[in-house]
């Protein structure tokens, strides 16, 4: 099972946005990924090739959250 799942950090711990069905004691492999980093990286070079609406930019953070 693949999965990607959005999550906050907080007290100490990464919280799910949405509860897992995940078999207690199951091991996972996480990979973080700071959605403002991403955001910033792709605001930096909008519109670096011509101009691009900001719904499209929206379209592929979103985009980008599933790879």
């Amino acid at each position: 099972m693949s999965k990607i799942i959005r999550v906050r950090y907080r007290g100490g711990v990464l919280v799910p946005e949405k509860p897992l069905e995940l078999e207690e004691g199951k091991e996972l492999l996480v990979k973080i990924i700071d959605l403002e980093d991403r955001r910033r990286i792709l605001e930096k070079y909008r519109g670096i090739l011509g101009r691009v609406e900001q719904e499209l930019v929206e379209e592929a953070i979103e985009e980008a959250e599933h790879l």
